[in-house]
């Protein structure tokens, strides 16, 4: 059965599937879910995510969802390595990940930017909301990354699903202008993480739709 991910250019959590699977050297074929036109809300894309929302992967018979979900699947039947042997480390590696995915991405979505905009009649912007979540998150990565494990990675020098969420994080901080010259740690990563195909291979920029 062929690979196949249901996903939108500029969706963090499909970001993260695009590098872990360009890591894993897994061919899969990209089905585009557009979220400006609510196509995730569809009942094609409800029949296969029930939440309505992308990524979605088919892979080994099945249909799953939920990035992090995903991540540790492959993880655990592909040998992926995206979290490490030992307890203290999958701990660490997981408090990384979750500091992005579940504190940072939801409140930064852009269904819940919006409405804050919209509710406050103007005068929350995007932006600001943006920057200072994203701003603030980060931050607090930041300091998480102040730590004798931290390597050329967010864990040492294997890619671990910390860094699989931090990396359409930052491309998210670029965009909305969030200030990043006082996170070195941050910064160090990233600029390593840059170095690796997979990473470049799942740039928004290479799967925008023309």
């Amino acid at each position: 059965m062929n690979v196949i991910l249901h996903d939108y250019w500029r969706s963090s959590a499909a970001y993260r599937l695009r590098i872990a699977l360009a890591h894993l050297g897994l061919p899969h074929e990209s089905h585009a879910v557009d979220l400006l036109t609510a196509e995730h809300r569809g009942s094609e894309n409800i029949a296969r995510n029930p939440q309505g929302l992308v990524p979605t992967l088919e892979i080994d018979g099945l249909t799953l969802t939920q990035s992090l979900a995903i991540i540790e699947y492959l993880d655990e039947t592909r040998q992926a390595g995206f979290l490490p042997g030992d307890a203290a480390g999958r701990a660490r590696v997981r408090a990384l990940a979750y500091a992005v995915a579940m504190e940072i991405h939801p409140v930064c979505n852009l269904r819940v930017a919006r409405h804050a905009a919209e509710v406050s009649g103007g005068a929350i912007t995007m932006e600001d909301w943006m920057r200072h979540f994203i701003g603030s998150g980060l931050a607090a990565v930041e300091r998480m990354l102040d730590h004798p494990r931290t390597g050329p990675f967010c864990h040492g020098d294997q890619l671990s699903m910390a860094d699989l969420c931090l990396v359409p994080q930052i491309y998210n901080a670029e965009r909305w202008g969030v200030d990043l010259s006082g996170m070195p740690h941050i910064q160090a990563v990233t600029a390593a993480l840059q170095e690796l195909p997979a990473v470049a291979a799942a740039h928004p920029d290479r799967w925008q739709p023309t």
